[in-house]
């Protein structure tokens, strides 16, 4: 991919076609016309303050929910690195609730809820199996094991596209399954979640149930990109693939997982079209089989090669 962008000094790292198959969990796609990773929060917003508002910006946080395509993606891609990678606790009275954690973008699911079980914060065990960031999860209304974000996040820190720094209560992102409003172009820098009082010992206990139930039911050490398609109101998603005859399906170096039939896997040297083609072609099938259309849940970012 050729750049002729203009782009603002940064104190941060700036990396011109930047392969982005290994910072995602299906290992295949294609590169990024520039790669941002900031070094602070004002080098973020000095960035896009100074970046031509023509400019496409995305957010990549863990990758794993996230088909990039071939051809790769325009524009800037932004990674909050360690910068970003923080939790804290919040004192009683600053929002009037107890039990807060505040949390950068960049924090992982899984630091997120071994802090709030440092701390007897219960409630936010599920995000132990969200495999991605704040940022992501803020953004998609990530959800597992009967817990969502719209039911634990009280606000979140978003610079805009302007380079604005805003704060939005969880009202004004209008979640619902999977989704937010949250505007194009715009990066969770942080976010606060709310639990309740809880003993350690117990939350690890769920955070254990949560993770060997992950385990013996997910594909967790393939190259996948998690849950594919949204369950449709009153089905289950792999429930619908299965049905349909999908499981093991193949094309090229992409497979339905045998293990979860909602997961498509990297069996090889699968391209993102591979993968893209096969999960296009278990839409048909079970909308064949069942009337039943599935929307992806997954990503799809970038441009066909």
């Amino acid at each position: 991919m050729t750049t002729t962008l203009a782009l603002p000094p940064v104190r941060g790292k700036l990396t011109a076609n930047a392969p982005l198959a290994p910072l995602v969990w299906f290992k295949a796609g294609g590169t990024a016309e520039w790669l941002f990773e900031p070094k602070d929060l004002d080098d973020l917003q000095d960035f896009l303050r100074g970046l031509d508002s023509s400019v496409p910006v995305m957010a990549l946080g863990l990758g794993s929910n996230m088909i990039v395509r071939d051809g790769g993606v325009p524009g800037v891609v932004i990674r909050l690195g360690k910068a970003f990678a923080w939790v804290d606790t919040v004192g009683k009275g600053t929002f009037g609730i107890d039990d807060v954690l505040n949390c950068g973008g960049g924090a992982s699911g899984i630091l997120v809820s071994s802090m709030a079980r440092d701390h007897g914060i219960a409630g936010l065990e599920f995000l132990r199996s969200i495999p991605g960031t704040v940022g992501g999860f803020v953004r998609m209304n990530g959800g597992a094991y009967g817990g969502e974000v719209k039911d634990v996040l009280i606000d979140c820190d978003v610079v805009l596209r302007s380079g604005e720094l805003v704060t939005l209560p969880v009202a004004a992102l209008h979640y619902t399954y999977r989704h937010s409003d949250l505007p194009d172009g715009a990066i969770v820098v942080a976010a606060r979640f709310h639990g309740e009082p809880g003993e350690p010992d117990a939350i690890q206990t769920e955070m254990d149930r949560i993770s060997a139930s992950r385990e013996a039911s997910q594909p967790l050490r393939s190259k996948t990109g998690g849950s594919t398609f949204k369950n449709p109101d009153g089905h289950k998603a792999w429930q619908l693939v299965d049905e349909a005859g999908c499981r093991g399906l193949q094309m090229g170096g992409a497979q339905v997982s045998e293990k979860h039939t909602n997961f498509l896997l990297n069996v090889g040297d699968a391209t993102s079209a591979d993968i893209e083609a096969l999960g296009e072609e278990v839409r048909r099938r079970v909308k064949e089989k069942s009337g039943v259309t599935l929307e992806w849940e997954i990503q799809r970012v970038g441009k066909p090669a």
